[in-house]
């Protein structure tokens, strides 16, 4: 399996798509939020990304990717569900004789697929989540690192820890998880190739607030509106953090437009530098990374890949 990651606007995803076609892959995205089905522009989908044209030619492929659009919007998705539909995907893939591409932004969920996290299933605890309401993140953050500390855990990280939601949510899974051993499953480590897209500093926080107004241009107050007008509650769209948590906000009254760039915009960039110390993280865990340049010409990116795969 080839692996690529990196920051939110490195540009991924159009390397791994290129790449699918130059050597017969398949994708299995490696994003919390894209299994939503309707969250199309705020969580980055850019399904034109998965058709890759012949510069020569001009022939069209469509690459073939998973993981994608299997979830309905306000329902609770997690690491423990995504395990078993990345590997369903993986041996799915292999079992045709293509090559499976893991691409996308998700440290944990990406890392938990390669070392073969052994988790459990865990059930909401209404009385624990009713004993939290009310307390601020920073007091759920402690909480939570103290639930860590005490049963050894590196199941979470600041990247999902974003909102109240996801804290209590994260504080759930640890109380669950002290408390009942994880039953085995079969979900062994997999042997990949990594290669991390990386971009500079600057050139990434100019090329999220581009990306930011040209979304939200093409109809993401809208996309979230309608999520809202079809019943979902505005709690449950604030859980996805970012653009969703933003948005609805603004839609709800609770800040002005201006405010809801600014405030996003911000947290866009937060989170960036959030995923490049999970990745970075994840050296120090024993993974090897192989760091190409995002303003490499992409027929170059593409070669470097290869030379490393042989």
């Amino acid at each position: 399996m080839i692996t690529i990651l990196g920051p939110t606007a490195s540009g991924k995803t159009p390397v791994a798509a290129r790449l699918a076609v130059e050597i017969g892959g398949e994708i299995i995205s490696a994003d919390s939020r894209q299994v939503y089905r309707r969250m199309d522009i705020g969580t980055g989908k850019d399904l034109a990304d998965y058709v890759v044209t012949n510069q020569e030619t001009g022939e069209r492929k469509n690459v073939t990717y998973h993981l994608i659009d299997i979830r309905e919007p306000g329902t609770r998705y997690n690491l423990f569900e995504y395990q078993q539909d990345f590997f369903d995907a993986y041996q799915d893939i292999r079992s045709r004789g293509a090559v499976p591409i893991l691409c996308g932004g998700t440290g944990l969920y990406i890392e938990a697929v390669l070392k073969g996290y052994q988790l459990s299933p865990v059930p909401q605890n209404q009385p624990l989540r009713d004993r939290l309401e009310g307390l601020s993140l920073s007091e759920l953050t402690q909480m939570l690192m103290e639930l860590k500390a005490k049963n050894g855990s590196t199941m979470h990280n600041t990247t999902d820890v974003d909102s109240c939601q996801r804290a209590i949510r994260a504080i759930e899974i640890e109380t669950y998880n002290a408390a009942h051993p994880t039953p085995k499953r079969e979900l062994p480590p997999v042997d990949s190739l990594i290669i991390g897209i990386s971009i500079d500093r600057e050139l990434r926080r100019e090329k999220i607030t581009r990306r930011l107004k040209a979304r939200l241009e093409e109809g993401m107050v809208d996309e979230v509106k309608a999520l809202l007008d079809e019943g979902i509650p505005a709690e449950d769209l604030i859980y996805y953090g970012l653009e969703y948590k933003f948005v609805t906000e603004y839609l709800m009254g609770q800040t002005s437009y201006d405010e809801m760039f600014t405030r996003l915009e911000i947290a866009i960039h937060q989170f960036a530098k959030r995923q490049m110390t999970w990745f970075r993280g994840m050296e120090r865990r024993g993974f090897t990374i192989h760091w190409i340049d995002a303003t490499l010409p992409m027929e170059e990116k593409v070669r470097e890949i290869e030379k490393l795969r042989d």
